[in-house]
């Protein structure tokens, strides 16, 4: 294809892209409510155990706002499949066959890990919230600013995610002949440090279970993306050898 083609097809790879977006986020108008609700919930909790405390807005437009955040942020994370297809299908014909396959098995991977990571930042997250919010003095006014209080679950999700799909660019890599199986396996010191380093900012220094329940998937990732590489490692050198002997 030459150049002008190639921008024609970016250009429609786009516009689906773009449509696709903006149907889910209108879509994502219609659960709004329901996501400040859930999100409320440690809140209301706190509420009910006779601490005083819920979200404020401070400005005419801030409600608006945030809800037209929530609602774009869950278009495109709804719209994924579409728009990750669309930049594949962008991609693939330069790519030659083992190419394609290390492609579609990084996404295979990288996607249930990134949701399972979120589904472990959601899980936290209440109980992140409530403590922090219990740090105050008995009696206080506990009145969160709205737009900062979406901003600290999104980030939280967002952090646990990547970093439950770090492995998988481990095991990437290896296959691209970066690193080692064994060189990974060596540096398990440095990346108990750096997990819990990671988790311990995540998480509320005070609430060690919930660092916990993310540091110990995450090792156990870590140690899968080392046992892959290895593995991979084996495979080559017997390749190696067996092109020797013939």
């Amino acid at each position: 294809m030459r150049l002008g083609e190639h921008l024609v097809e970016l250009r429609r790879r786009l516009l689906i892209s773009a449509a696709a977006v903006l149907a889910c986020t209108v879509a994502g108008f219609f659960v709004v409510d329901w996501l400040l609700e859930v999100l409320q919930r440690p809140l209301t909790e706190l509420a009910e155990q006779g601490r005083i405390t819920d979200l404020l807005y401070t400005t005419v437009t801030q409600a608006f706002d945030l809800k037209l955040r929530i609602a774009i942020t869950t278009g495109v994370i709804v719209a994924s499949p579409v728009w990750l297809y669309q930049l594949i299908r962008f991609f693939l014909p330069g790519l030659r066959s083992n190419e394609r396959k290390y492609v579609f098995g990084f996404l295979a991977a990288a996607l249930p890990l990134f949701l399972a990571g979120c589904a472990a930042g959601w899980f936290v997250f209440p109980h992140i919230v409530q403590l922090l919010v219990q740090i105050a003095p008995v009696g206080s006014l506990s009145y969160l600013d709205a737009t900062i209080y979406y901003d600290f679950a999104f980030k939280l999700l967002l952090a646990v995610g990547v970093g439950f799909v770090l492995p998988v660019f481990l095991v990437v890599l290896n296959f691209a002949g970066v690193v080692t199986g064994r060189g990974i396996l060596r540096a398990w010191r440095w990346a108990v440090i750096a997990i819990t380093l990671f988790t311990a900012m995540a998480t509320p220094a005070a609430d060690v279970m919930s660092m916990f329940l993310l540091a110990i998937p995450m090792l156990a990732l870590y140690f899968g993306a080392a046992g892959i590489a290895i593995w991979h490692d084996r495979r080559l050198e017997k390749r190696a050898a067996a092109k020797v002997d013939a």
